[in-house]
Order: structure tokens, then sequence, then C-alpha cells
């Protein structure tokens, strides 16, 4: 399943050698750590809960964009430049525990520690990996696949030893707006998932293993698949008059 890993940062490591001090802040669901427009001026490591991104459109519809998970940095386009603003709004879903480093501090130790400079830019390469995916699931699969992703997405399967998983509390709006459909759609596919033991939920949701079969195989049980008639100059009905006329003539 493809998505961004846990980032292998241990802040008590890398922060002590390099001057910076350790900040940890601990925050209640809801909490902004900074909003659309404001000014980049700050990066958050998130080192334990969820997180999400959102964007306003002028018109004041709310869209959520991503969602973030332990490991993730949030807020690097502080490092785009003083004049930088944030074109999101970062927000806890769950309670979180997160670290604020200021752009000088975060410039300091990706100069001072290499170490620390590879993860942070594995980070952004994965973190561009990830936005691909999603601009080519947007484009190329059905409403119901990207569900299907976006919920497996967010169990991290893929890691060893949780065969299933809860994910955070998150509306059917929300998910609707992630994968661009409505809440009605949502809920009928949600129904449907339920159905057929992929998921469980009752109030929480829990993902299970076997709907890795909707994004894998790009199919659902109750639908059969044909493979596509391959043409070659055989099969062809050029061919296939060329066939029958030998077959007069014999």
């Amino acid at each position: 399943m493809p998505g961004t890993r846990r980032t292998q940062f241990d802040p008590a490591r890398f922060l002590p050698a390099a001057g910076v001090t350790h900040r940890m802040i601990h925050v209640k669901p809801g909490h902004i750590f900074f909003s659309q427009g404001g000014h980049a001026d700050a990066i958050f490591f998130l080192d334990s809960g969820r997180a999400k991104l959102t964007v306003v459109s002028k018109r004041g519809k709310e869209a959520t964009v991503t969602l973030l998970s332990p490991g993730d940095f949030i807020g690097e386009e502080s490092l785009a430049g003083h004049s930088e603003v944030h074109v999101a709004t970062a927000a806890a879903v769950t309670p979180c525990r997160a670290m604020k480093l200021s752009r000088k501090e975060m410039v300091l130790l990706l100069h001072e520690q290499h170490e620390f400079s590879d993860i942070f830019l594995k980070f952004v390469l994965l973190r561009g990996v990830r936005t691909q995916e999603d601009l080519i699931d947007q484009l190329f699969n059905n409403s119901e696949k990207r569900l299907a992703r976006t919920l497996l997405l967010m169990a991290e399967f893929g890691k060893p030893g949780e065969p299933e998983t809860h994910i955070p509390a998150i509306t059917q709006e929300a998910l609707a707006d992630l994968i661009g459909t409505t809440r009605s759609r949502v809920s009928y596919f949600m129904n449907r998932f339920r159905r057929l033991g992929y998921v469980t939920y009752n109030g929480h949701i829990q993902v299970h293993k076997s709907l890795l079969n909707v994004v894998l195989n790009d199919r659902l049980p109750e639908q059969t698949a044909k493979r596509p008639v391959v043409l070659d100059h055989e099969t062809t009905p050029e061919a296939r008059k060329k066939r029958a006329a030998k077959a007069r003539a014999r």
C-alpha cells in the first residue's frame, strides 16, 4: 500500500547537539497549529495523534486536503522564505503531542545535523510522492476506490503486526472532501463496505485487510472482471477473412 511512512526522527537525539531547546506541546482535538493566510514562521513535528489540513475558498467552502499521522512535519512551507504564508489550516483531530520549531531553529538543524537533513529530505520526497498518488487517484479512480484507498492510508496499512486497525473519528463530510464526492455517496459506499465485511464501525471505524481487494483487484466481489481482448495479426477481421477464404478453397 503506497503512502508515507513514519519519519524516524528522535528530537532528544538531534536537538541538544544543535543547541535547540527541546519543546513538546500537548494539545486537545480542535487545536489550531496555524491558520490559512497566517505568517509561516514555524514547523511542527507530529510525535503522536492525528491532525488535518483544511482550506477555505473565497466563498467560505471548507475542504479537507489531507490527514496527518505521527512522524509527519507540518508547515514545511515556512522554509520557503520569510514572506511565505500558510496556504492551509492545520488542526488536531485527536489529542496530539507535537514539537514546535522556529524557522531559524529548523534551518540550524538542517545545516548542523546531516542525518536529520537526510530524514527531512526523505519526508519531503515522500510527501511529494503521496501528492502525486493523490492526484492520480483523483484523475483515474472512481470515488468508491478513492474512498477505499483513503481508509487504508488512514489505517496505515502495511505496518507489520497490525492486520486490522482503528482510524481516528472522522465525519463522512470530511471523507467526502478528501475524495471529491458527496456525503451521500460516502454513506452508500461505507454501508456497502460494512456489509461486505471490509470495515466495522460504531462510532469508530475499523478497517479490515479485506478492503485491499477494492484497491488491488479494482473490483468488488459481486463485480465480474473481463480481460480486454487483445487484437493481433491472427485475430484481426482481415486475418479471419483470409482463413475463411483458404478454407473455402480447400
